[in-house]
């Protein structure tokens, strides 16, 4: 049977601490930084995704990162864990990893690289979603890194065949597309927007939720401008989107994610090297960025 799961609040695709190198994944950083988060608020934890290098991991990396994300997060918010590759083959292992080690939800970009016609993005999500069929899952729209699109009528067409598709984390960064998913589902269909420049008009429109990279490093603003919406104080939830504005020029709106995780260190999480052949941050660009950031009271 189907675990219930809903989608709400600010969901944090987490960063990957690895050694100095990038070579090695830090596991106790990686606990450490899942126990600030929760300590901060926030309301869910996706491992394994974009912001978490998910593309450059191998395998074996990904699983035992999922294991330790569902151990540190022992129950307290729940756990995604984004399953997509390139591959369908890889992508329905992963996702049986995860489903049993007890995921809350599962979720899966389209493949990659190769553009695809939507027949076949239909087939692989649905082979994803039929191994998992007791764990909930999104689709995950990023057209802009995959070079393939998730449209209303391919997500028409999985929800038709899987029960268990139950969302999408939408990241196309158009407000048109992420409100097109509106409304499937019988109106049950969660949407969660994966852009922060839309998060604030993304909530006001209908999405359940904001998954943001730049919330694993200023997650209290992230959370801010949510509970903000909640509780109906447009105002305040204004002023926290400009203040993550503010962090998505300074620190590249996740394009960049050595910045990323050199303010993390300077926050007191150690979080050690990029995965080549992504590039390290200068350090004239974490003493800009740093600069910009502490000039604001950020930092």
């Amino acid at each position: 049977m189907q675990k219930p799961f809903e989608a709400r609040g600010v969901i944090v695709p987490l960063l990957t601490p690895l050694s100095g190198d990038g070579e090695q994944v830090d596991e106790r950083a990686l606990q450490a930084h899942v126990e600030w988060l929760v300590e901060k608020g926030v309301h869910g934890l996706m491992p394994c995704g974009t912001t978490g290098e998910g593309p450059l991991l191998a395998q074996a990396e990904r699983e035992i990162i999922i294991e330790i994300v569902v151990d540190a997060a022992a129950g307290r918010v729940p756990v995604i864990a984004h399953v997509g590759a390139i591959t369908t083959r890889e992508t329905v292992e992963l996702a049986e990893h995860a489903a049993a080690v007890g995921v809350a939800a599962i979720s899966a970009i389209t493949p990659y690289y190769f553009a695809m016609p939507e027949q076949a993005l239909v087939e692989h999500f649905c082979r994803v979603a039929e191994v998992a069929a007791d764990t909930p899952m999104f689709l995950y729209n990023l057209p802009a890194r995959a070079g393939n699109h998730v449209t209303r009528s391919c997500a028409e067409a999985v929800i038709a065949r899987c029960p268990n598709v139950v969302g999408i984390k939408d990241s196309s960064g158009d407000l048109g597309t992420l409100s097109s998913f509106f409304g499937l589902k019988g109106g049950k269909f969660q949407v969660a927007c994966g852009s922060d420049a839309l998060l604030l008009r993304g909530l006001q429109a209908g999405a359940s939720a904001g998954v943001s990279g730049n919330a694993n490093v200023f997650p209290e603003v992230l959370v801010g401008l949510v509970e903000a919406f909640w509780r109906g104080d447009l105002t305040a939830a204004c002023c926290q989107q400009e203040k993550l504005d503010l962090i998505r020029a300074t620190l590249q709106d996740g394009s960049h994610l050595a910045l990323y995780k050199h303010m993390l260190e300077l926050r007191g999480l150690r979080c050690g090297g990029i995965r080549a052949p992504l590039p390290p941050a200068s350090s004239a660009e974490v003493a800009e960025a740093s600069a910009r950031l502490r000039a604001v009271g950020l930092l």
